[in-house]
Formats: C-alpha cells, structure tokens, sequence
C-alpha cells in the first residue's frame, strides 16, 4: 500500500493546523507555501515535518501543495496587509454613519484578493445587510461579516498580559481550554477579577498550565483547620505551601511554626474521640427499645407538659376576684331554685282538644327539628 506525505500548515500566527498532502515537495518547518483551500488559494507556513500515513487514516478532503511561495507570492501577500488597514478604515466609518452596535476588528483579504472577510464583536445579532452593499459597491469584490468572540478579538489584536510578556493566544495558544475559578482556588491565588482576567476580560488561560501539579501536590497534605500530631504535641494547620510542602501550624501553646510534611507522624491523631461503629445504635434496636417502653412511663410527662404550656400565660388571681366568683355563682344557683318545677302549658295547647293536641305532639316526635342554615330537601313539598 502506497503511503501518503502529510505536512502541516498554519495559515496565521498560532492559528488553527491543518494537514495537507505535500507530494513531492522537501518541506521544512518555517517554509512558506501556496495550498489550494475551500476558500481558494492561500499562503502558509509549514509547522511540522512530513510524516507519512497510511490512506485510511489520511483526514476527508484532503487537499495538496501546490507550490513553494516565491518572490511574486510574498510581495502579494505584502499588498494585501496594505490594502486591509485601508478595508477596515472605510468599513469602521460607515459602521458610524449607521450606528450600528458593531466593533469592528480585522480585515483580511484572501490570497488572490477574490474575497474580504470583516471580523466584530458584537453583544446581539446585526443586521448588516445594508453595510454589506456599501462594502461590495466600493470595494467591488465578495464581502463576508463574521461574528467572533471576546477570546478570539485578542488572539487577532495582540497585546502584552499582566505578566509582562506578550499574549498566550496571540503567540503558541492555539486552541482555548476552559478555565475555571477552581483552578484559582486550588493554586491560592487571590480572586480579585482584576488579577485573575486577562486582556479579553475572561479568566487567564495559564491558570490551566500548573493545574495539575498543584492538584498532585495538594493530595500529600492536610486541610486548613485539621488537627495533626507532631513530636511535641498535636497542633492545628493554619496555612498551606504547596509546591514546597510545607504548612504553618498552630501549636497548643500558641506557637506558630513551619513543618515539613515528612516530619508529620503517621497514624490517627491522639486525643481524638472516635466512636466505634457497634456503639451506634442500630435501627432495629432503637424500635425495640421504644416498644418496651410503659405507657404510663409517657403520659404523665406529656400531660404535665401540656398543663404547664397552658397554664404558663395566666395570670393568680387575687382574693377579691375570688370572693366576687363565689358570690356569682351562689346567686345563679338561687335563680335557678326559685323556677317552677314544671313550665305552664301554652296557651294554643289550653284552647285546642286533647285528642288534636296529642296527635300533634306524636307528629313533633316522629319528625326531628330542623336546625337553622341546612338546606331543605328538593324532593319534599
């Protein structure tokens, strides 16, 4: 089986790679070249040697070298950066003749100048339809607007990071890994956004580079606040040094020091009470109890509890409450001994026979009373 010479090729500073089939071409790393692209043709730069590769694992679509760039090449690529810096003037002005809530980045023109491409930022959607027929009007060429994010604006722009050198992304970062503030934590660092973002206002990528070795590190030593014991006694941990492997520890005494984690001795701490696994009471076990349990053992306390919760707001009465209670209540029962033993009957009772009046009063039996607001039954006339 014939093999296949793949070589890789960048099209921009830390840009994107992308594999392309060299034929017989002798390529270095740094050699500039003229490949055949979707977009058409383009001038890059070869990053890594040729390696050879079987068809099978070669990537869809693969497209050759067509030639070594030459002097003709280079002065091309030349006009087209002259010819951007004028593109991006006139397409920022009209951008403020529109007002259009757009920002501008990059433009770039493509190898043969078939194509320009007009790189912003922007919080929403644009509708730059109308910008784009001005574009194509005065440049007489294809116009493409393309939306990037905040991270790619300053791999395109380029700039100098809190620590004095030049941008990750705009010089070997090739590719964005997540970051998170995790990753701050766990190097101690101070979360001050200020200090924690970089240029594009996102967390700094070289968070991600020591990551891991802090995390290998960190799992030889204690938290912050654990007990430890040392030959002198058992201390608590105050601070943390990771990459040296050391911490700051609080004595019983109240001395401060600095030990290394090899002079920590290895075993449970002294002085730490541990229960045993079979002194916890098991499930079971607490059912049994509470059913053995009397009944009368119980009622008491609760009934106590509650005549206390009840009586704990009233107020003792004093002598002169008592005395009035006394009186009213031997006043009601006097009232009620002077009643007749048995109620006149009514006078409608008097006047009617007594035959009417019994069969009256077997009616009020048989039929039970009414009691006022429940509604009658539909059915009955």
């Amino acid at each position: 089986m014939e093999l296949l010479k793949i070589v890789s090729i960048s099209f921009h500073n830390a840009g994107k790679i992308f594999d392309f089939d060299s034929r017989d071409f002798e390529l270095k790393v740094g050699v500039q070249v003229v490949v055949e692209t979707e977009r058409g043709r383009a001038l890059g730069t070869v990053v890594r040697e040729i390696r050879e590769i079987t068809p099978d694992q070669a990537p869809p679509k693969l497209k050759a070298v067509l030639r070594i760039a030459n002097e003709g090449d280079r002065n091309m690529a030349d006009a087209n950066t002259q010819r951007e810096a004028d593109a991006l003037k006139f397409c920022r002005q009209r951008v403020l003749q529109r007002k259009m809530e757009m920002k501008l980045v990059r433009a770039e023109y493509l190898f043969d100048g078939s194509k320009i491409i007009f790189y912003f930022t922007s919080d929403g959607r644009v509708d730059f339809r109308e910008l784009v027929r001005d574009l194509a009007q005065h440049f007489r060429t294809r116009i493409e607007m393309r939306q990037i994010g905040v991270r790619d604006e300053a791999k395109l722009v380029g700039g100098l990071g809190v620590c004095g050198r030049e941008l990750c992304c705009a010089t070997h970062l090739r590719n964005f890994a997540p970051v998170s503030v995790k990753m701050a934590k766990a190097q101690g660092l101070a979360l001050n956004p200020n200090k924690i973002s970089g240029q594009c206002g996102r967390l700094l990528c070289c968070l991600a580079y020591e990551y891991e070795t802090y995390s290998e590190l960190r799992k030889n030593l204690p938290k912050c606040g654990k007990k430890v014991q040392l030959e002198s006694g058992q201390a608590e941990v105050i601070s943390l040094d990771i990459l040296g492997q050391k911490m700051t520890v609080c004595c019983a005494n109240g001395e401060r020091c600095q030990v290394h984690v090899d002079d920590l001795e290895k075993g449970p701490v002294k002085g730490a009470e541990v229960k045993p696994q079979s002194a916890r009471p098991k499930d079971g076990d607490a059912k049994k109890a509470a059913a053995d349990k009397k009944p009368s053992e119980s009622r008491p306390e609760k009934s106590d509890r509650r005549r206390r919760s009840g009586n704990r707001n009233r107020r003792p009465k004093s002598d002169q409450q008592k005395t009035e209670g006394r009186e009213n209540r031997s006043a009601a029962k006097e009232k009620q001994e002077q009643k007749p033993a048995q109620s006149q009957p009514r006078k409608q009772d008097q006047e009617q026979p007594q035959g009417q009046t019994q069969n009256r009063k077997r009616r009020n039996r048989r039929r039970p009373r009414r009691r006022p607001g429940t509604p009658q039954d539909s059915g009955k006339s």
